[in-house]
This record gives structure tokens, C-alpha cells and sequence, in this order.
């Protein structure tokens, strides 16, 4: 993968949750995430996420 769960936390500082992909893409454009960081949530599934854990644990499941 190349970017870890933590390193994309610091792109979702002022997340709410839950929310779904759209919103955790919008944040994290609005961090100014790199396009690795966003290639990555560009993967998660289309789902609604209650916290950076739920996040980071769909993250963790991506190859």
C-alpha cells in the first residue's frame, strides 16, 4: 500500500462522523491530501464510517 492508516488520519483532522466516502474524500481535499493518500480512500467502500477507527481498519483492508 505505501501510505499507512495513521499517515491518512492527518489528512481527515475535522472529520465528523459518520460519514460516508464523499464527505472523507472532501475532507481530505480540503487537508490538501497527496494524490497517494487519496488514490487510497478513492478505495474504500461506499459506506457510512462512525469514526477514524472504521476508517482506518477499511484502510487496513485494502492491498
Amino acid at each position: 500500500m505505501g501510505v499507512s492508516a495513521t499517515v491518512i488520519q492527518e489528512f481527515l483532522r475535522g472529520m465528523n462522523y459518520p460519514s460516508d466516502r464523499d464527505g472523507i474524500l472532501s475532507k481530505a481535499r480540503q487537508n490538501n491530501a497527496p494524490d497517494d493518500v487519496m488514490d487510497i480512500l478513492n478505495q474504500l467502500p461506499d459506506k457510512d464510517y462512525n469514526s477514524a477507527v472504521d476508517v482506518s481498519k477499511a484502510v487496513n483492508d485494502i492491498d
